[in-house]
């Protein structure tokens, strides 16, 4: 049963990370007319590598990730070095609404995995009838 608890536990933070991502991308557009906002991003490499820097996995390949699934949180991060209006904001509406949804098709993918895993467990459960 390990490999289901890796499993939806990697599963789990996917959806947390998504669920950020989205409260961030509705927040830049909510912000696409107020001056000086500076839109915000969400990194989850930094997360990844700090988990890295702290666990050390066997590899049988260099191609593999060095870690395994961490509790971990992702960052939120503001963007300064662009700005696409004269009044000093940095929000690209058509970049943040392709954002939106490509994550939305991420989030639809984890919530039809982890479906999956929780219809093969009942499927356990039940012996398989």
């Amino acid at each position: 049963m390990e490999l289901f608890s890796n499993t939806i536990r990697s599963l789990e933070n996917g959806l947390n990370y998504s669920a950020v991502k989205h409260k961030v991308i509705a927040q830049n557009i909510a912000n696409v007319d107020v001056p000086n906002y500076k839109s915000k991003g969400v990194e989850f490499r930094q997360v990844l590598e700090d988990a890295n820097k702290t666990l050390n996995l066997n590899r049988t390949d260099s191609r593999h990730l060095d870690l395994n699934t961490s509790n971990s949180t992702p960052k939120i991060f503001t963007k300064q070095n662009l700005q696409y209006q004269d009044n000093g904001n940095n929000v690209d509406v058509d970049q943040e609404m392709s954002d939106l949804a490509q994550n939305q098709i991420y989030y639809q993918a984890l919530i039809e995995r982890l479906n999956g895993n929780f219809s093969s467990l009942s499927n356990v459960i039940k012996g398989g009838r």
